[in-house]
């Protein structure tokens, strides 16, 4: 196999990895948002604490999504360069 060039199959493995990755990260995103938000719905909190758990919960589920992304990633280019 030529090393400089990527086979079809190879961009297309590429490609869905990527879209496995974004989705799962959206995914996680949302869970953990939703996770961090939902005792100050439950509770009732209001004023700066809810803001203070939107802000929270955007942000740790920004940062997981982010993770997992990265994760995926670089577990794919890994396995690619071992040649699995």
């Amino acid at each position: 196999m030529d090393m400089g060039r990527e086979s079809r199959w190879e961009k297309d493995a590429m490609t869905v990895e990527i879209v496995f990755a974004l989705v799962t990260a959206a995914a996680l995103a949302a869970v953990v948002f939703v996770v961090v938000l939902a005792p100050a719905l439950a509770l009732g909190v209001s004023g700066p604490a809810r803001e203070a758990a939107w802000m929270g919960g955007a942000l740790l589920g920004a940062v997981a999504g982010v993770w997992r992304l990265v994760r995926v990633l670089r577990r794919f280019d890994a396995q690619r360069r071992k040649g699995r």
